[in-house]
């Protein structure tokens, strides 16, 4: 879902996220294509672990590989289109599939992607708030992004805006899901011990019934 929204955003034209903004300009000055960029930068970031003292889970490598391929498998089928509407449209679809893959992905506990454990290692070892932290860095990666010829626009504005609120929105739903997935695996436990229960109590009142 996160690479998906990712290419969505790519494809439409309107701009990229920051760090694909980065990617595509490390893309252009490269024979790598965006997605190979992404994973370079993402084994970059992960180098950048080591003196944070952050370990790396499954969910960090798995990260760093799928969202690569995704990005690379969706750009080559997903349409371009050129009228304004529909381009809004993939920018829209884009962050709204980047909020659920989020979500996803940190409800899995498998261990943070390269970006964000950077992002909280920093945040840990200097004691800074981890929105100052988020904030320094997506600007960073977007402004060498920008300068090496990364594409940026109204839809890196819209993400900025309202990645947030895609998360969280992303958050409480998989939650909710969970949750109701909970009540039900209960309830299916709970009815043969129920049912259980009510055949000893019935073989105990028969056995106690005088002959």
């Amino acid at each position: 879902m996160f690479g998906t929204g990712e290419a969505l955003l790519v494809a439409s034209h309107l701009g990229n996220t920051p760090w694909t903004v980065l990617a595509q300009g490390v893309s252009r000055h490269s024979p790598l294509s965006i997605g190979e960029s992404t994973f370079a930068i993402s084994v970059v970031v992960l180098v950048l672990w080591v003196p944070l003292r952050e370990r790396p889970g499954l969910g960090t490598v798995l990260n760093a590989i799928v969202i690569a391929v995704a990005i690379d498998v969706m750009l080559d089928s997903l349409p371009q289109p050129r009228p304004n509407a529909l381009r809004l449209a993939e920018v829209i679809g884009g962050i709204a599939a980047i909020g659920i893959g989020s979500a996803l992905y940190l409800t899995t506990q498998l261990g943070p992607g390269p970006r964000d454990g950077w992002m909280t290692g920093i945040a840990r070892r200097t004691h800074w708030p981890i929105a100052s932290v988020r904030l320094g860095i997506e600007i960073s990666v977007l402004v060498v992004g920008f300068l090496l010829g990364g594409r940026a626009g109204i839809g890196t504005v819209l993400f900025a805006l309202t990645i947030g609120h895609a998360v969280a929105g992303a958050i409480t739903a998989v939650a909710a899901v969970a949750a109701v997935e909970r009540r039900a695996l209960g309830r299916r436990t709970s009815e043969p011990s129920e049912r259980s229960e009510r055949a000893e109590r019935g073989a105990g009142e028969r056995a106690s019934r005088p002959e």
